[in-house]
């Protein structure tokens, strides 16, 4: 399943990414995930490893993830190894206004006992809801700073 979302908030790359460099404190604008642990030394950048407790309503799981790619100010890209697999990236895009254009890109596999391709179709619309959500609350967090 592939999943995209994008906000355009009203504040530069820089103060954008003050807010989603602590990885950590993801948990205070997303609202699926209620706890981050760091399972390895690093807490910043690549190979930064990480479980996140993950509720999307009745659904909860431990996410394992690992930072592959980390460009300060414009991008983190995140490997899933967890029950659901796959990668993602946060994107920061300077816009003519000197905003920020965010994007949150996915592509995920859910195990067959999720229901596989079928269950990944029925959980989109959720999840794609629940981002939107999501980047409401990081665009509020941004332009309130």
């Amino acid at each position: 399943m592939r999943l995209r979302v994008a906000v355009d908030i009203a504040a530069p790359p820089a103060r954008v990414w003050d807010e989603i460099e602590s990885i950590e404190r993801h948990v205070d604008w997303m609202r699926d995930a209620r706890r981050i642990a760091f399972t390895g030394p690093r807490t910043r950048g690549v190979n930064t490893e990480f479980e996140c407790l993950t509720v999307v309503g009745p659904f909860r799981m431990r996410d394992r993830m690992r930072v592959t790619e980390w460009e300060p100010g414009r991008a983190i890209g995140i490997e899933h190894t967890g029950v659901v697999a796959g990668s993602g990236r946060f994107t920061l895009r300077k816009t003519h206004r000197g905003h920020t254009r965010f994007e949150w890109a996915e592509r995920l596999r859910f195990p067959w006992w999720m229901g596989g391709p079928l269950g990944a179709r029925v959980a989109k619309p959720i999840l794609q809801r629940t981002w939107r959500a999501n980047l409401r609350r990081l665009k509020a967090a941004c332009e309130d700073a």
